[in-house]
């Protein structure tokens, strides 16, 4: 079968997820042509397409995605731009696979995934850390009845580094509006870990903090103030009854990691690693016994599904998704986790706004997929 030609928006070589992993993902993939590249600059789209070896460099994505040596499109730019990008590629035909956060808010998650199972389009939102393997199992064991019925969880990821930012991320992170920020990304992406193992929120309540008002700009004297929390806490019911702590913080100093526990009537499930989203060093132990020490568990090679040439970290789990997605538009239809995926994130994320808002605990709207 033809390859499909892929149009990457972002990937300037200095700093973007786009040159860090979806461009190898998909140079590595046989699924996948790496057809052209667009950045905010005709420079930077030189220069990256010159060092992968990509055939058409533009400075202006519009003209990109209207392009008939593109079939599909990658949205991999800051979060306030996903919107617009992602309606111009659907506008002309593409599919699209657009990184997390879909939206800057709900409502714009919702008007992206209208417009793409309008147009009948493929749509793919940038939740990775699904398609790790360690977290494939982590689900497969779950919906086995490995731990019985599952009673409780207890999810933590702590990261380092909250009182400085690069320049080009600072003011992007700092205004809640842009939709870039701790809650959106990182407890985003670490509360969606759950709910694909487990299952979705009924109800939550939440405190949103901000412990660190000022970041430092690296390598200047300036400072600057920020409004969005660097410290995310929830507590909350599944659809299936368990009971939910999670506690999402960035610290000045020393980040411990991802750590998420399940515990059910037969057992209990722990996974731990470095972080999510751009690790694949995961640590999965379990017991089923009383009183028993964990036991570590093997990841069956059946969940790796993309070819030894993918690069470890970042590029793994973007190119275990874009196989995911390859088949999708060779059949005609999403693949998981789609756009519809992305809006039952936001209304999570809306409601963990909302309950630290109003102090109360509040329902969690599931929309039907569809």
């Amino acid at each position: 079968m033809e390859r499909i030609r892929v149009g990457l928006i972002g990937a300037n070589l200095a700093y973007s997820w786009g040159a860090k992993a979806h461009a190898p993902a998909i140079l590595a993939l046989p699924e996948y042509e790496l057809a052209a590249v667009a950045t905010a600059h005709a420079e930077t789209a030189r220069a990256t397409a010159e060092h992968f070896g990509i055939p058409r460099a533009y400075h202006d994505y519009r003209e990109m995605v209207q392009s008939p040596d593109v079939d599909m499109v990658v949205v991999s730019v800051r979060v306030p731009f996903h919107h617009e990008m992602t309606i111009a590629a659907l506008e002309a035909g593409k599919h699209v696979f657009c990184e997390w956060p879909l939206g800057a808010n709900l409502a714009q998650a919702e008007e992206m995934a209208a417009l793409a199972k309008a147009k009948g389009l493929s749509h793919m939102v940038g939740l990775q850390t699904r398609c790790a393997p360690a977290v494939m199992r982590v689900k497969e064991l779950v919906e086995e009845g490995f731990v019985g019925d599952v009673l409780s969880c207890h999810v933590t990821h702590i990261l380092g580094g909250v009182e400085e930012r690069p320049p080009y991320w600072a003011s992007l992170d700092a205004d809640p509006k842009n939709g870039a920020n701790t809650l959106t990304i990182h407890a985003g992406h670490t509360l969606d870990a759950l709910c694909f193992c487990v299952a979705e929120f009924q109800e939550l309540s939440a405190q949103l903090s901000i412990q660190v008002k000022r970041w430092r700009i690296t390598g200047t004297d300036q400072t600057i103030e920020t409004f969005t929390p660097d410290n995310v806490m929830v507590q909350g019911t599944l659809t299936n009854g368990a009971v939910v702590s999670a506690h999402v913080g960035r610290t000045p100093w020393h980040g411990a990691g991802w750590r998420m526990e399940i515990y059910g009537r037969e057992g209990a499930i722990i996974i731990s690693g470095p972080g999510v989203v751009t690790y694949t060093d995961y640590r999965l132990e379990a017991s089923t016994k009383p009183n028993a020490g964990l036991v570590e568990l093997p990841i069956p090679e059946r969940l790796t599904t993309v070819p030894p040439e993918v690069p470890a970290g970042g590029p793994f789990n973007v190119a275990q998704a874009l196989r995911r997605f390859a088949e999708g538009i060779r059949d005609g239809k999403s693949a998981q986790p789609d756009f519809d995926v992305g809006v039952t994130r936001h209304h999570m994320i809306e409601a963990i706004e909302r309950s630290s808002r109003e102090g109360v605990t509040v329902p969690v709207t599931t929309p039907a997929p569809g």
